[in-house]
């Protein structure tokens, strides 16, 4: 879907690359480069063959194709290789290292909201549970629908205006940043913390949100079940009580809240990575998107993809692990 909504979009990818000047020359050069003179459905599977581990090229550029040709029937050669993403339009990179590159900074800034968001929300939610109908239920339950309802970039416009621009001198936070960074005086590369509190906070804002309100109601109707009503009348402490029975049942529901935000941070933050000019998959998408940069736009939704696939997977074996009874009716 997405190589084709990438037909119907405005600009010319071509202009894009070479300026307005280009001269009919260079621009059929290109345009044979990249497969742009080719009927729209030949240039979709000429891509499937890219990316595809089994793939099948003319014996006159086999040579130029990393991987093995095991045999050539009529002039065509058998490959075996890994899955080639292509060249970025803009930058001429592999779309691969661009990939690599820029995930870490997406990947550290979706595990520090996360934490925050889990070793927050979760005390919180189980807190508030024991405190229901109370002013501080109440008012938790108000905070976190405008957590939840409040969209990413507002949410970074606002902490990057008050937490950065009026209160820095007593925060010390910089409203732009990475956490990598070049020493002026050394010209070596330094780790900046600091900057990475403000996206990281704003990102998970709405996480913790969601989790706190599921905890909650997950253990609101796990402490109403003839299992802790047991355990209590059998004289447990209430702590007991609360941790190893009533959460440990009460945590599927936020297990899947976790793994859905951790997928989705993963794929790319991308209004909170724009505003404070964090070097991550998100940006990178943004720029691919406004420059028609298609390889780019393709690389980095399949491997959203993949990361989506994978983490399911393993949160469907985390499920087995904390709550027995799966395991009981699996077998």
């Amino acid at each position: 879907m997405v190589f084709f909504l990438f037909q119907i979009m405005p600009g010319d990818p071509v202009l894009l690359m070479m300026g307005q000047r280009t001269d009919p020359a260079a621009r059929k050069a290109v345009e044979q480069e990249y497969g742009f003179d080719q009927p729209l459905p030949v240039q979709y599977l000429y891509y499937l063959n890219d990316l595809s581990p089994i793939s099948f090229y003319q014996e006159a550029v086999l040579e130029e194709v990393q991987g093995w040709s095991p045999f050539t029937v009529f002039g065509v050669g058998l490959v075996l290789k890994s899955p080639d993403l292509r060249t970025s339009i803009q930058t001429n990179q592999d779309v691969s290292k661009i990939i690599s590159d820029r995930f870490w900074g997406t990947f550290i800034l979706a595990i520090t909201a996360m934490t925050f968001a889990v070793f927050v929300g979760i005390p919180i939610g189980v807190w508030i549970s024991n405190q229901s109908g109370s002013w501080l239920d109440r008012f938790f339950l108000t905070t976190t629908v405008f957590g939840i309802s409040a969209p990413s970039y507002v949410m970074g416009a606002l902490a990057a205006y008050f937490l950065a621009f009026r209160w820095h001198d007593v925060t010390g936070l910089d409203p732009f940043g990475y956490l990598i960074d070049i020493d002026g005086a050394t010209g070596e590369p330094v780790v900046i913390w600091h900057h990475l509190v403000l996206p990281a906070l704003t990102l998970g804002i709405r996480p913790l949100a969601v989790i706190v309100q599921l905890t909650r109601s997950s253990m609101l109707d796990a402490l109403s079940q003839d299992y802790v009503r047991t355990a209590r009348a059998k004289g447990l402490p209430e702590r007991v009580v609360i941790f190893k029975h009533a959460l440990r049942n009460a945590l599927n529901p936020v297990i899947t809240a976790i793994s859905g935000w951790v997928a989705s941070l993963l794929a790319g933050a991308f209004f909170i990575e724009y505003i404070f000019a964090w070097k991550g998959l998100g940006s990178e998408m943004i720029h691919a998107i406004l420059t028609l940069d298609l390889p780019v736009i393709m690389g980095v939704t399949l491997f959203v993809g993949v990361v989506l696939v994978t983490v399911n997977i393993f949160v469907d074996l985390l499920y087995a692990w904390v709550d027995p009874r799966i395991r009981i009716s699996g077998k």
